[in-house]
């Protein structure tokens, strides 16, 4: 393996420090300080997940002077399935490690983009990989491990050969369900984010189902060694534990979710992780889990060495609407009242930030349980109150009302006000309704997975975010059909229906296919195979019965059997739960623009030690309109922002495809420059030969845009005169 060569001339005390630390004795700890250094050795650069970079060489000084440095291609995106890449590299020793659209891991020398290793974890699999969002790295002398999730199989690589580690587990890997529980075995159970290293162990949680009959999302540790299954923390409380009560009795047996998809955050002093919670499943209708539903949209705190729970705090009681946690929190330091106070910071989709006492869970700033309106959907039964933080306030709009219509044109604005008429919208937290919810800010945020960024210097807190509404519109399922093609249809609503539409048109972005045609294009064992197995976004659904795939065949290649299905002993195990719902639909005017007045997306900064926001600019732009004389509108935006110590933030993430730097001290744009497709990610920032570099992935994919396959990085060029 190529070494990067370090010509810094330190004291010989200083130098003899700095071999201890990177081939010392016991396992090396990254990520330790409020922001990284010449490395970027964990995703989001530190264990805090500050996203902030201490490097000065690059600023708002010379940021002109920015170019390419090298172009890395994986050469494995897949257009036509719309590929992503949503992976914040880490750096170690002048070393990247990252992971392509099909999810193979490799390294590269980070001064030149050259490859070092490559690993594909299943080349001739076609299981559901989703995408991945960043790996791990953990070193005990000369061992040195990179640690991924690909599928549902947890993976640990020799660092320096991406070799499998085959003292690992299973000759290098272990499965994601283990400690699920029997039910998890068939069940879509993958991981985006990565885990934390705590000591010997990995923290890390899942992405699982949003519908009925979910695998269950519990926190668990692993030991890096061995791959060892050290702790498991139950997210869905089980008798006898802390929160049992907050669910209908023996629901853990059933209810699924309730799990960490985005990412958490270490205090290695403390020895604490913080983890954000999603919903429990199924998202809209919860009927059989009546209660506050803990653990479900915590932040938890919890002993890093035992998982064993320190505090919690909840953002949505009884979730209803996806409000997931979408982001690791944010360690800092605030200064309250004259007093440094160590303090967590969570964004949220709901446009919020909950700062909270880092070792209490107390709020810093004061919560308020407002009531908020009753459910009409039968069974269901609404938590009467929601916490609404009075500072710092919200940064995006709370309520779509007729004054926030869109206004770039008399037609859209037409347009809209109809649907906007037969929708219930004009408060927050209204219940999923079969008349259609106005959810806004929408599925995606405000705030997503992308994080915030902190300043540890000022306490400054900065977010990207989109200003979209959505529209969810509830179906009840008929449950006393009874011919094989009425079950597969009923399995269709309930399993397939969210994705590919109730009429089987598809999903409108393009990432999940119209099903119209669908026995046209494969056989029936085609098909079934397709179910089993999974492919690109879709997870595999080999949990369903056999008789179920067979009437959902049945339902998707048009066969009208009039057989009655109870004779075969058919029976959905997922119908219980009376309600599907027509999709996850952005609400837009005629023309595919949204719905509501620009800005469309945002970037703000937010001063956690005051509670007020210091500035808020649009972040990204539309052509098309700016030619017909509208004011840049912002764009819908996934990926974070990176700041520096040299008064820069970085940040691709909009739609039209730009990598901008901006003044974080007033939001004023200073450069910006095209990327061969969207840079979907958050940047990492680091130090290579004495260079300051910052690298995005191209992958592209998501907002009907192109696929890429490539990681660009930049460093300073040679002053314009």
């Amino acid at each position: 393996m190529q070494k990067i060569a370090r010509t810094n001339y330190l004291p010989a005390v200083s130098l003899l420090l700095m071999i201890l630390f990177f081939t010392g004795c016991g396992p090396r700890k990254t990520g330790q300080s409020a922001g990284a250094g010449e490395d970027w050795p964990v995703y989001f650069g530190d264990n805090s997940g500050s996203q902030y970079s201490m490097l000065t060489e690059i600023n708002k000084e010379n940021i002109a002077q920015l170019q390419v440095a090298w172009e890395y291609h994986t050469g494995d995106d897949v257009s036509e399935n719309r590929s992503q890449i949503q992976c914040n590299p880490i750096i170690i020793g002048g070393i990247l490690y990252a992971t392509s659209p099909k999810l193979k891991v490799f390294a590269l020398n980070a001064a030149t983009g050259q490859r070092i290793w490559e690993f594909d974890p299943a080349p001739e699999s076609n299981y559901a990989k989703n995408v991945n969002r960043g790996v791990s790295f953990w070193q005990d002398g000369d061992d040195k491990r990179i640690l991924f999730t690909s599928g549902p199989d947890l993976f640990a690589l020799d660092a320096e050969t991406g070799k499998p580690v085959e003292t690992f587990g299973d000759s290098g890997k272990v499965s994601l369900k283990e400690g699920l529980g029997e039910k998890s075995k068939n069940l879509y159970v993958v991981a985006t984010s990565p885990g934390v290293v705590y000591r010997d162990l990995l923290i890390i949680g899942t992405r699982v189902s949003e519908n009925a009959g979910a695998a269950p999302g519990f926190i668990r540790a692993f030991n890096i060694r061995t791959g060892k299954l050290e702790w498991v923390f139950h997210t869905i409380p089980q008798p006898g534990e802390y929160g049992y009560d907050t669910w209908p009795e023996e629901a853990y047996l059933t209810t699924g979710g309730v799990n960490s998809w985005a990412g958490m955050s270490l205090d290695e002093k403390r020895g604490v992780v913080y983890v954000p919670t999603g919903s429990a499943a199924f998202d809209f209708w919860g009927g059989n889990r009546k209660g506050e539903n803990l653990f479900a949209n915590c932040i938890l705190a919890l002993d890093a060495q035992t998982g064993n729970r320190i505090w919690h705090f909840q953002t949505v009681h009884h979730d209803l609407w996806d409000r997931d946690l979408p982001a690791p929190p944010n360690l800092l330091t605030v200064t309250h009242d004259g007093k440094n106070i160590d303090a967590v910071a969570q964004i949220t989709k709901s446009g919020f930030v909950f700062l909270l006492n880092r070792e209490t869970g107390d709020p810093l700033f004061p919560v308020e349980e407002r009531p908020v309106p009753a459910s009409d959907l039968k069974g269901e039964e609404a938590w009467p109150t929601q916490p609404f933080p009075l500072a710092p306030p919200p940064f995006v709009p709370q309520v779509f009302t007729e004054n926030e219509i869109t206004n770039i044109s008399p037609e859209s604005h037409a347009f809209v006000s109809d649907i906007l008429s037969k929708v219930r919208t004009g408060k927050s937290f209204i219940p999923p309704s079969t008349k259609g919810t106005v959810i806004f800010p929408g599925f995606d945020g405000g705030a997503e997975w992308g994080g915030a960024a902190v300043d540890p210097t000022t306490s400054v807190l900065y977010v990207n975010s989109n200003i979209m509404p959505w529209i969810l519109s509830m179906v009840e399922i008929n449950q006393d059909k009874t011919t094989r093609t009425d079950k597969g249809e009923q399995t269709y609503k309930v399993s397939c229906a969210v994705c590919h539409g109730t009429e089987l048109q598809g999903d409108p972005t393009g990432t999940y296919p119209a099903l119209k045609s669908v026995s046209g294009k494969y056989s029936k064992e085609e098909i079934l195979k397709l179910i089993n197995t999974g492919k690109g976004f879709m997870p595999s659904f080999k949990h369903l019965p056999a008789q179920e795939k067979e009437a959902l065949i049945a339902f998707l290649t048009g066969q009208k059997s009039k057989q009655d299905a109870h004779s075969e002993g058919i029976e959905n195990n997922q119908t219980s739960v009376p309600y599907t719902h027509t999709g996850y639909n952005r609400f837009l005017d005629q023309n595919g623009y949204p719905a509501v007045k620009p800005p469309w997306g945002t970037l703000s900064a937010i001063d956690l030690n005051k509670g007020i926001i210091l500035w808020q600019v649009p972040l990204g732009e539309i052509e098309e309109l700016i030619q017909r004389g509208i004011p840049p509108t912002g764009t819908e935006n996934y990926g974070g922002p990176v700041v520096t110590a040299g008064g820069i933030l970085f940040i691709g993430a909009s739609k039209d495809g730009y990598f901008r730097a901006f003044d974080k001290n007033t939001g004023e744009e200073l450069w910006k420059y095209k990327l061969p497709a969207g840079g979907y990610a958050t940047p990492s920032v680091y130090q290579a030969d004495g260079k300051q570099y910052v690298v995005i992935a191209c992958g592209g994919g998501k907002m009907s845009t192109s696929s890429g396959d490539s990681y660009m990085a930049f460093v300073l060029g040679e002053k314009k005169e």
